[in-house]
C-alpha cells in the first residue's frame, strides 16, 4: 500500500474510534461518574469475565489460520498475556480476583453462572467473526486495542475516586493492558496498512473494526438493559443485592 492510502486508512480507523468506541456507551458514563451500585459493578465485571476468558480462545482461534510461523510467535503472546503461564497468572487470571474481591465464588464465576445471553450471544459472535472471515479482516478486528489505554486511564481513575468498595489491587488487569494493549495495536495496525492494498479490503479492514465496536457496545447494551433501565433481568442471569442506581 502506497503511504498516502496507508495514512488514510489510519486516519479513517481513528475516526471509527473516535465515532464509536464504548466509552461513550451510557453504562460507561455511569461507571466514570460514580453513579453505578455495587451490585451494577459487580454485573458488570461478572459479564466481562465472559468476553475476558474468550480474547485467548479468539487469538488461538486466529492462530490456527496462521502459516507464518513469525506471525504465529507475535500473536501468541497474547495468549500468554491472557492466559499467564500458569494458574492465578495473566489477565484472567486478575480478572478473576477482582470478581471474587467484588464477592463472587471464583468456582461461579470460571462456571460462567449469570452472565447476561447477549453477553453470549455478541462475544461467541467475535469468535465466529475471526474464525470464518478473511485474515484481515480478523486480524483488523483486534484494533479495538487502538483506543483502550483511553477508557483503560478514565475507568481506574473514577472508580478508585467514586466507589469506596473498590482499590488498585481489585484493579490490577489494567496495569499490563497500558503497555500491552498498545502493543498490539501497532503491530495490528501495520498489518493492516500493509496488506490491505485495494480499496475493497481497506473498507473491509474499516468494517471488521465496525463489527468489533459493535460487539463492546452489545455488551454495554445488554448491562443496560438489565440493570440500569428498564431493569429487565433475563431468567438465569445474576441477580444483585443492591440492584438500583447509585445517587
Amino acid at each position: 500500500m502506497n503511504q498516502d492510502a496507508a495514512a488514510d486508512l489510519e486516519r479513517r480507523l481513528r475516526e471509527i474510534g473516535e465515532q464509536r468506541y464504548h466509552d461513550k456507551h451510557p453504562f460507561h458514563v455511569l461507571m466514570r461518574d460514580g453513579r453505578l451500585s455495587k451490585g451494577q459493578i459487580q454485573a458488570w465485571a461478572l459479564n466481562r469475565y465472559y468476553y475476558q476468558s474468550r480474547i485467548p480462545i479468539k487469538d488461538s482461534t486466529l492462530m490456527a489460520r496462521l502459516v507464518d510461523p513469525e506471525l504465529r510467535r507475535v500473536w501468541s503472546q497474547r495468549v500468554v498475556d491472557h492466559d499467564g503461564t500458569r494458574e492465578g497468572q495473566g489477565g484472567i487470571g486478575k480478572w478473576l480476583h477482582l470478581c471474587e474481591r467484588l464477592g463472587f465464588s471464583r468456582d461461579d464465576v470460571m462456571a460462567e453462572r449469570g452472565i447476561l445471553p447477549a453477553t453470549r450471544f455478541a462475544v461467541d459472535a467475535y469468535i465466529n467473526f475471526v474464525r470464518e472471515r478473511s485474515l484481515l479482516e480478523a486480524i483488523a478486528s483486534s484494533l479495538t486495542e487502538m483506543f483502550a489505554p483511553r477508557i483503560i486511564g478514565e475507568r481506574v481513575s473514577a472508580m478508585l475516586a467514586r466507589y469506596d468498595f473498590v482499590d488498585a489491587d481489585m484493579l490490577s488487569y489494567f496495569d499490563a493492558r497500558l503497555t500491552q494493549a498498545p502493543r498490539d495495536a501497532d503491530f495490528a495496525l501495520g498489518y493492516v496498512k500493509e496488506h490491505a492494498k485495494t480499496e475493497e479490503q481497506r473498507q473491509a479492514v474499516c468494517d471488521a473494526l465496525i463489527f468489533k465496536t459493535d460487539v463492546l457496545w452489545a455488551q454495554l447494551d445488554a448491562l443496560y438493559f438489565a440493570y440500569v433501565e428498564p431493569a429487565l433481568t433475563p431468567p438465569g442471569a445474576y441477580r444483585p443485592a443492591s440492584p438500583g442506581r447509585s445517587n
